[in-house]
């Protein structure tokens, strides 16, 4: 009887420290959603994120654009154009839509007259999925149509155009369980057979998942940060499989 109520003394306490764990989590998730959502009421576009006037240089620019995929993404070493040092430019901003994306597009890339745009974005509209699965049609259309609108505004300056399948997503942690849905991973599917379709003479489909996926689709924990983000060593072989293409 005692090794009984033993055993359910250790199995309830291990429930009680489940229990507060997803407590603290979904308190944490709480707390960030709710501080983002009140600065982008502020500042829905993010305009206040970057200088307003372009940066002044003599030397190509190279402008890595998006959301926090792209903001964490280091710039490649050793790129030149034409003999010439190339400035590399970070235009990403965490948790942005590609509306917000599309939106901020003049004043924080066009202004800079780059000669090449580098583009990752569109997780922040799929992971949205499983809170309005009735919207899903709709989510993925929009996000496909704001994608093909920055590449084309992207072209419209004259510049050239790497746009990056949508990163792979690492392993589900137990605590998101309850807030996802399989249907996240097939719309990303969706998307990047849409952005496949982008290639053209100034445009270069670069497909992320060749670098960052292992066998069954998901981010090599090597390369994994957190299920929706990558380390450093994920971006560093990005950064060595995207240098040779990046030549403005």
């Amino acid at each position: 009887m005692n090794r009984l109520t033993n055993i359910a003394i250790v199995a309830l306490s291990f429930a009680l420290l489940a229990s507060a764990t997803l407590n603290v989590f979904l308190y944490q998730q709480g707390q960030k959603y709710y501080l983002q959502l009140n600065a982008t009421g502020l500042d829905p576009l993010g305009l206040n994120s970057y200088p307003s006037s372009a940066e002044k240089t003599q030397q190509p620019v190279i402008v890595f654009y998006g959301d926090s995929r792209a903001e964490n993404w280091p710039a490649p070493d050793k790129i030149r154009y034409y003999q010439k040092s190339v400035t590399i430019i970070n235009r990403g901003i965490s948790g942005q839509t590609t509306a917000q994306v599309l939106g901020r597009f003049q004043q924080h890339v066009a202004s800079l007259k780059p000669k090449m745009i580098v583009i990752q974005v569109g997780v922040n509209d799929l992971k949205a999925i499983p809170l309005f699965p009735e919207q899903k049609e709709a989510i993925i259309r929009n996000c496909q149509t704001n994608i093909g609108q920055i590449v084309k505004n992207s072209l419209d300056t004259g510049a050239k155009v790497v746009v990056t399948t949508i990163f792979p997503l690492g392993t589900l942690p137990i605590e998101r369980r309850p807030f996802w849905s399989d249907d996240v991973a097939i719309a990303i599917k969706d998307v990047n057979d849409y952005i496949k379709t982008l290639a053209g003479d100034r445009v270069i489909v670069f497909d992320s998942s060749q670098v960052l996926a292992n066998s069954q689709g998901i981010v090599d924990p090597k390369y994994s940060r957190d299920f929706l983000h990558i380390n450093s060593e994920g971006y560093a072989a990005l950064n060595q499989a995207i240098a040779g293409i990046l030549v403005p």
